[in-house]
């Protein structure tokens, strides 16, 4: 049995732009309507899962007591770990260490921000998560709330694309993405 997935990418931060990978911000008011503005009209599902990071979990909550559906929480559904680059924007970066950026930007898979996951670990991760959602959720429609780059690297995936086309995936805030797993 297939299983429907529609991916949720958070909204906007309150510490605005940047890598913010395992950092625990939470969203703006902007952030919260343009959630809510994402998901009108969208579903139906029959359950939620969600990063347990607070800009992804508290719209999560927020959403399944209003649709009085389950709701879950998955570790591995964090986004990327960015090491000394989490919080920095990539102009800061530019500044600071603008050869990593460039690596990282066009082969992220070969460069890993300093004392950050590598994409080998991140990939297996967010990729057995979503084994673990297709074996428990087999035969429904699951709305997933999560980090750009879980969705990039789930929408990669069901679309066949190579790795060197991750970073071409865009994936801008508050948007939905629908993927099916057979």
């Amino acid at each position: 049995m297939s299983l429907v997935i529609d991916l949720l990418r958070h909204g906007e931060t309150e510490l605005g732009a940047g890598f913010r990978g395992s950092l625990d911000d939470a969203l703006t008011e902007t952030g919260w309507a343009q959630m809510r503005r994402a998901v009108e009209g969208a579903g139906p599902w029959d359950a939620i899962v969600s990063s347990p990071l607070q800009r992804c979990a508290r719209f999560a909550e927020e959403l399944a007591g209003h649709l009085d559906l389950p709701l879950g929480f998955d570790a591995d559904l964090r986004e990327l770990h960015f090491g000394a680059w989490e919080g920095r924007t990539a102009a800061q970066l530019m500044a600071t260490d603008e050869a990593g950026l460039g690596l990282f930007w066009n082969d992220p898979y070969s460069f890993t921000p300093p004392g950050g996951e590598t994409l080998l670990d991140f990939e297996a991760r967010v990729h057995a998560a979503a084994a673990r959602l297709q074996e428990g959720f087999a035969g429904q429609r699951l709305l997933v709330v999560s980090h750009g780059g879980v969705i990039r690297l789930l929408l990669a995936r069901a679309w066949g694309l190579p790795r060197a086309q991750l970073m071409q995936v865009e994936v801008p805030h508050a948007t939905l993405h629908r993927i099916v797993l057979p």
